[in-house]
């Protein structure tokens, strides 16, 4: 007998065989699928970018302090963290569809909750709703993918994804900003609300089941302990899961810091906060676009590395701007065009590495990789960004911390799985004998 691959090595990826379109849905197109994977992956930013610009508004209607409407976020942040740990091992086993469909109609309940909230505990306790539900769409569309596709197609379609989502953090600051200068910012929740119930519909009439039967897995305590024993046992998804959470992290500081640091660092207004997230989405745009031209023509681990040079050099030379010289339009946002275009590099690669670890449960692994991502982040917007938004210098070198972590963490995976590739491969040379 030949001796079992070890659980961190990635089995040769098998192309999957998606299951029939019922008759009464008419099969998506690769585009129109992107489109409504996008369209579920946009509820995150949306119900965070959107609301960013009328903090001030909320803590004069609310009667509230800054760090009280600051915390509506931490917890919308936490509550996402805690249920995007399930949202994939629920759709392993009742499927992508009806996760989806619930999930869609809870969050747009919870919209309208935090629409009629008339204090900051009402505005807490809904904005931890819409956290429980707004996971499932960026979890469970990494799933889709791949089930029904692999390798470069797999690339190719999560930086599609990509490219459509990015539009979401560019438009949702300048849209929220619109809307509590137009109509007042419970406007920005009813928003929400019907982008949320348009969605619910088309994916009711359209989105086909991905994940037949014959795959799905038990849902009971033992099964699932096992699952997440495998996952949380390996250190290749650690290692991997890192590497995305923390380049996602050095962004996230300067979105989570912007209503202090834009108005006050920049002199900017509620109206003017497309300073920061257009650089910021054009960069995930064009880099998810780069990513899509080169997928199945270099190898992931090139790919990673060149994301990780443009990673490194935004992140340096904006430290290095601010140790000389005061915040300035547009050079304290410029860099992060580059950290962005570079983070989209890294992301399909390294989320396709992780997926392909664990290929029969991939929806539980896709959940614990959101859940690392959004957890650090939940760190970040309530710990780490209050302490560093007072200045551009702390911002930049934090994000060039989390960065350089990231890099640490890619050279450890390179290095442990050629180790363990080389155990495997004598220990098969030895039973040959």
């Amino acid at each position: 007998m030949f001796p079992t691959p070890p659980a961190d090595v990635p089995p040769d990826p098998v192309t999957p065989v998606p299951p029939p379109t019922p008759s009464h849905m008419a099969p998506l197109s690769r585009g129109a699928l992107a489109m409504m994977l996008a369209g579920l992956s946009m509820l995150g930013p949306l119900s965070i970018d959107t609301y960013l610009p009328a903090f001030g508004a909320i803590q004069g209607s609310l009667q509230a302090s800054p760090l009280e409407v600051q915390q509506s976020l931490t917890f919308y942040m936490l509550a996402f963290a805690g249920m995007v740990l399930w949202h994939g091992a629920i759709s392993d086993t009742f499927g992508r569809r009806n996760v989806i469909l619930v999930s869609l109609l809870m969050f747009a309940i919870g919209s309208l909750g935090c629409a009629s909230a008339h204090t900051v505990h009402y505005l807490w306790f809904f904005r931890i709703m819409q956290g429980v539900s707004a996971g499932a769409g960026v979890v469970i569309s990494r799933a889709i993918i791949r089930d029904l596709y692999a390798d470069a197609a797999a690339a190719r379609l999560l930086s599609l994804v990509t490219m459509i989502f990015s539009i979401a953090p560019a438009v949702a600051p300048i849209l929220g900003g619109w809307i509590v200068i137009w109509f007042d910012w419970r406007s920005i929740f009813l928003f929400l609300a019907f982008y949320t119930l348009v969605l619910l519909a088309f994916c009711y009439w359209r989105l086909p089941e991905t994940l037949p039967m014959e795959k799905r897995q038990p849902f009971n305590p033992r099964f699932l302990a096992s699952s997440y024993g495998q996952i949380l046992r390996s250190p290749l998804f650690h290692i991997k899961a890192g590497i995305v959470a923390l380049n996602f992290a050095g962004l996230f500081l300067f979105i989570t810091a912007a209503p202090e640091m834009l108005p006050k660092q920049l002199g900017l207004g509620p109206s003017q906060f497309g300073w920061l997230f257009i650089p910021c989405v054009s960069g995930i745009f064009m880099g998810a676009a780069a990513a899509n031209r080169i997928a199945g023509k270099v190898t992931f681990a090139r790919q990673i590395g060149i994301g990780f040079a443009f990673l490194l050099c935004a992140a340096s030379v904006n430290v290095v701007y601010h140790l000389f010289l005061p915040p300035s339009l547009p050079w304290s946002v410029l860099p992060l065009f580059f950290y962005t275009f570079g983070m989209s590099l890294v992301g399909p690669g390294a989320t396709l590495l992780a997926l392909d670890l664990f290929p029969h449960i991939r929806g539980t692994v896709a959940s614990c990789q959101s859940f690392a991502s959004t957890l650090l982040g939940a760190v970040v917007a309530g710990v780490i960004s209050p302490l560093l938004s007072g200045s551009v210098l702390w911002l930049a070198s934090g994000q060039l911390a989390f960065t350089g972590l990231a890099l640490a963490l890619w050279l450890i995976s390179r290095r442990f799985r050629h180790r363990l590739l080389g155990s495997f491969k004598a220990e098969v040379s030895t039973a040959e004998r």
